[in-house]
């Protein structure tokens, strides 16, 4: 068969055939419920509304794009990621839909059956787009107040599978090509995109400042409240990544990107967008690396391994925390590799492992201070501090006290030496250690101090909008069934009921009663 389709229309004009069935378009077409024929319309219809009125779409073509693997020119795949996108209330890319002409539609590379969990690792020359698609179709969502996540995540296995070998080579940076002052050849995403401009070292610096702001709210408030404006902030230097700058401010503006889609994947998983913020982990390992650094993929990497973790699935993170480790190459200070171990730990305790996540701490703590900082940690790493590194040993050993109860005095030995070093800037965090020594303490059978750090982390959550917290609450309010018949925990277990977030189906039902 041959790879360019011969019609007359002015859409299907140098469109790419596969002649094998494009799966991931036909599974996402299933889905939303329409006909082919109401796709066809549909298309015709946003097609027009974004400017190319002369487009027609019919029910032979749209039957093309699913049995044949027909890849349409420009503008069609665009309208059909927004059409989908707007159907399931969650961002669908091109990718998504098996729409980029690169690869076969919908299998792995290498010819296998098992489809690539969003074709990762790009070509470096997708990056920019990638991000710059997403982000644009993410915002449209937030623009109309659609909040759904109905994607599944990928598996760590698998993302590790794909990801392994392109980690461990070293990244050609685009911008060191012999095109130094043109425009990269990227499809525009079509929705709140930055007009691509070349920009000098002082927007580079702004845009640096601005990442700092966005991190000290973060930790302050949790992602709720910013994260519109950081995924905006984002898809503005992913227009800027459209152009090829000098190489020093192409790498920086690379680590803007991948410090940007770190925050934005964290605020996500924050308010329980779990599959959005797995893109943009794995946006932001594929922007670090495109800047040359691995250390900074490696950790965005690791937050993916962490929201595994909260989400219940620990082998999933484990394997991203293997390809995290090794992937960060031999640059990676001991202080990052500590933090990396601390995952890990958390990640062996919620499986029961005590005796590893008790060894994988203790090369935790080794690493930490081996670190004589005479090397200046990159502004992601300022975060894990000492108190840091003890909320995490906290948590660890909470986690492992559902296992071994004699594990919760270990959790409250940790958590207390975490709060005496909190700053107040790092509210969320204290949090957490207000709930990681509450759990203990129910666990440890002392329900008087059980009951007055459960109160300090209930009066800290008000201006708080991390649904993460309110999922910790739900844990520790799990284990306060056993002292239901104290009066003090009574009256505690009715206002953990009533602090909850309702529903958005505005039920009941946040926990049990």
């Amino acid at each position: 068969m041959s790879h360019r389709a011969t019609v007359n229309s002015a859409e299907n004009l140098g469109a790419y055939v596969s002649g094998q069935p494009n799966t991931r378009l036909a599974d996402l077409f299933g889905l939303v419920g329409w006909s082919k024929g109401e796709l066809a319309r549909l298309v015709n219809r946003q097609a027009a509304a974004m400017g190319h009125p002369q487009l027609s779409t019919d029910t032979s073509r749209v039957r093309r794009w699913i049995d044949t693997g027909e890849i349409p020119r420009d503008p069609v795949p665009r309208v059909l990621a927004a059409l989908f996108t707007e159907r399931l209330g969650r961002v669908v890319t091109i990718e998504d839909l098996g729409l980029v002409r690169h690869g076969r539609a919908g299998k792995r590379q290498g010819g296998g059956n098992e489809e690539r969990p969003d074709d990762v690792p790009w070509a470096p020359e997708r990056t920019a787009a990638v991000l710059t698609e997403f982000t644009g179709m993410d915002l449209m969502l937030n623009r109309r107040g659609l909040v759904g996540a109905g994607a599944a995540l990928a598996a760590g296995s698998a993302l590790s599978s794909a990801m392994y070998d392109w980690l461990h080579t070293d990244p050609t940076l685009s911008a060191d090509t012999p095109v130094a002052d043109r425009q990269l050849n990227a499809e525009p995403a079509g929705f709140d995109r930055y007009e691509a401009a070349p920009i000098g070292a002082e927007e580079v610096d702004e845009l640096e400042r601005s990442v700092e702001v966005f991190r000290a709210w973060d930790a302050a408030r949790g992602g709720g409240l910013q994260r519109k404006a950081v995924v905006g902030q984002l898809n503005e230097v992913g227009g800027m990544l459209a152009y090829h700058h000098p190489p020093h401010l192409q790498r920086r503006l690379w680590g803007v990107a991948a410090n940007l889609a770190v925050l934005a994947g964290w605020m996500s998983h924050d308010v329980g967008l779990e599959p959005t913020a797995q893109k943009y982990f794995v946006i932001a390992a594929h922007a670090a690396r495109e800047g040359g650094d691995r250390p900074r993929a490696g950790e965005a990497l690791s937050r993916a391994a962490r929201q595994m973790v909260h989400l219940d699935r620990p082998d999933d993170a484990l394997d991203l925390m293997r390809l995290a480790q090794s992937g960060s190459g031999e640059q990676v200070l001991p202080r990052t590799r500590a933090m990396f171990h601390t995952i890990e730990a958390w990640a062996q305790a919620s499986m029961g492992k005590g005796q590893a996540m008790r060894r994988t701490l203790g090369q935790a703590e080794d690493l930490f201070v081996s670190d004589k900082s005479d090397v200046p940690p990159p502004s992601w790493m300022q975060l894990f501090n000492e108190a840091d590194l003890y909320g995490m040993q906290a948590l660890a050993y909470r986690t492992l006290a559902e296992f071994e109860p004699g594990a919760a005095v270990h959790a409250q030995h940790y958590a207390d030496k975490a709060l005496a070093l909190r700053a107040d800037a790092q509210e969320r965090s204290k949090i957490f250690d207000f709930l990681s020594m509450a759990s203990a303490c129910f666990i440890a059978d002392d329900p008087e101090q059980a009951d007055r750090f459960a109160r300090l982390a209930l009066m800290a959550m008000g201006q708080n909008s991390s649904r993460r917290t309110w999922d910790r609450l739900r844990q520790m309010y799990r284990l306060t069934a056993e002292y239901a018949g104290y009066p003090k925990i009574q009256a505690l277990r009715e206002e953990i009921r009533l602090a909850l977030p309702h529903p958005r189906n505005g039920k009941g039902g946040n926990v049990p009663a």
